[in-house]
């Protein structure tokens, strides 16, 4: 009988659902105004702060950023690994080219800022060798070497890095 009551017109039930659901409906509406106006006052502080700053400050805040060296700004720890000290290494030292282990996931711009943080010798050119890990055989085990990454690092005429003095 269920379908038949929705028939029937102005029963104590449907007028009471109607009067909730009209007091649900304001206090959404009301809900929607007031975070409205806190958006709007929000965006007004924002606006009113911009103002108040002059442009002074903001440039010197950019000077300032562009000032620290790049040890502060970009994380190079763990890019060099160490210098390759070889007998084709140590010749390469008289045309100021230098050998380094470097990470996998290095790159040549990281390299090169790895070196002028470590150093304080900025690069000219930075070349990059991947050498990929071989299979060998341990008696019956069957294994792979580790994937290894070089990087010959080229700097300015006159000047030098003190690794191979013990060499």
């Amino acid at each position: 009988m269920s379908i038949f009551n929705r028939f029937k017109k102005g029963t104590k039930e449907s007028q009471a659902e109607t009067k909730e659901s009209a007091k649900i409906d304001k206090v959404i509406e009301k809900a929607k105004e007031l975070k409205a106006e806190k958006v709007q006052k929000k965006e007004k502080t924002a606006i009113a702060e911009k103002k108040a700053e002059p442009e002074e400050k903001k440039s010197e805040e950019k000077k300032i950023e562009k000032r620290t060296p790049l040890s502060k700004k970009k994380n190079i720890s763990g890019i060099l690994i160490r210098p390759l000290i070889t007998e084709k290494a140590t010749n390469l030292g008289q045309f100021n080219q230098y050998v380094f282990a470097v990470a996998l996931r290095a790159n040549k711009i990281q390299v090169a800022q790895a070196v002028e943080s470590r150093y304080g010798v900025k690069p000219i050119k930075v070349n990059i060798i991947r050498n990929s890990g071989r299979a060998v055989r341990y008696g019956r085990s069957i294994g792979r070497t580790k994937d290894t990454k070089k990087a010959v690092v080229i700097l300015p005429a006159g000047k030098i890095i003190k690794i191979h003095e013990g060499a």
